[in-house]
């Protein structure tokens, strides 16, 4: 050692013996504890959709729109499917609102012109969109179309549930001669569209909601199949499955109690997605005439009813398609956020 490497080691001051401790088993394990807390599959799944706000704000969304069309009855200002013929076609009147399109007038000629005072409206009655060709309040037959094909829809979730996951288990789990059966079965199925399923059903049954939802039973769970059957082929050869089958777990125990949950994330975003193609569905029949009869309403028949005086009254189209199109669009973000936080590679 140097001279200097000496001078600076005696220039160094003493650490004092009391300014250690040994180590107890206690203090080592605090140090081994995990300061964030565990969580869940689920947890942390919705942990990480609560962060994508597009995704917060569908669900916020959805949730106004169903709750108020489900409680339809309650809240809907009128009947809607008492005619007051007198009150035809109607502009939007909201009370204390004075800006065009929202007072009841329409411009003739240069000349604003109350509609409801020459129909004769009370001064206490309100029609807030306005009303149809037969003075019918538009309101009131949106908030009962949005019920027909929410209900609509979210029976085609159920038939995805019910029929496709427990078909695509089954097949995917079996696998061999089986599984080439049920997807022969499938490619038949799916080779049949689903407008021809409808008019079949339409010489069976009448049209109306039942002929839909049995169209959508039908055909709808297809897609939903395929999916679960391809994931079940991929987990039912991973290592908790073999521990599984080695400590005797019969197969559909197997099936339904560890390779069921791991799907949880793909089964809820593909129902997700499924809601609003079988909500265009309902659109579509209704809109060409052969969906919900009259005078029922769902938001495809008010959109038919609607776009033919489109160029004279384009309030009584452009509401329900507007409620449409936000319904569809918040469940496809909806489901986009649900695919991003039920993603394994997207933790943070």
């Amino acid at each position: 050692m140097s001279e200097v490497e000496l001078q600076n080691n005696q220039n160094m001051p003493e650490i004092a013996k009391d300014l250690f401790a040994p180590a107890t088993e206690a203090s080592m394990q605090d140090n081994e504890k995990i300061s964030a807390p565990s969580l869940s599959f689920m947890a942390d799944s919705w942990r990480r959709l609560k962060k994508n706000k597009v995704a917060m704000v569908s669900l916020v969304i959805l949730l106004i729109i169903s709750i108020s069309s489900f409680m339809a009855p309650l809240i809907a200002p009128h009947n809607p499917n008492e005619q007051t013929v007198q009150y035809a076609n109607l502009p939007p009147k909201l009370p204390g609102v004075g800006i065009n399109g929202f007072n009841g007038t329409v411009n003739q000629n240069g000349t604003r012109i109350d509609k409801y005072d020459v129909a004769g409206v009370p001064a206490d009655v309100y029609y807030y969109l306005g009303t149809d060709s037969l003075g019918r309040d538009l309101m009131s037959r949106v908030l009962y179309g949005t019920r027909v094909s929410l209900f609509i829809a979210f029976m085609a979730a159920l038939f995805n549930l019910t029929i496709g996951v427990v078909y695509g288990l089954i097949s995917g789990w079996l696998g061999g001669k089986v599984d080439n059966i049920m997807q022969r079965i499938l490619e038949i199925l799916s080779g049949v569209p689903n407008l021809v399923v409808v008019i079949l059903m339409l010489l069976v049954l009448k049209p109306g909601i039942t002929s839909i939802i049995v169209a959508l039973a039908l055909t709808e769970w297809l897609s939903m199949a395929r999916v679960v059957r391809a994931q079940t082929l991929k987990l039912k050869n991973q290592e908790y499955v073999l521990a599984a089958r080695t400590l005797g777990q019969s197969p559909m125990n197997i099936a339904f109690r560890h390779i069921l949950p791991n799907l949880a994330g793909v089964i809820i975003i593909q129902v997700m997605f499924s809601i609003p193609s079988a909500i265009f569905f309902e659109a579509f029949l209704s809109f060409i005439g052969i969906g919900i009869p009259a005078p029922n309403a769902s938001l495809g028949t008010l959109i038919n009813d609607g776009y033919k005086t489109f160029r004279f009254l384009p309030h009584l189209m452009w509401y329900p398609a507007g409620i449409m199109s936000v319904i569809m669009i918040s469940f496809n973000l909806l489901a986009d956020g649900l695919r991003d936080a039920f993603d394994p590679k997207m933790r943070d």
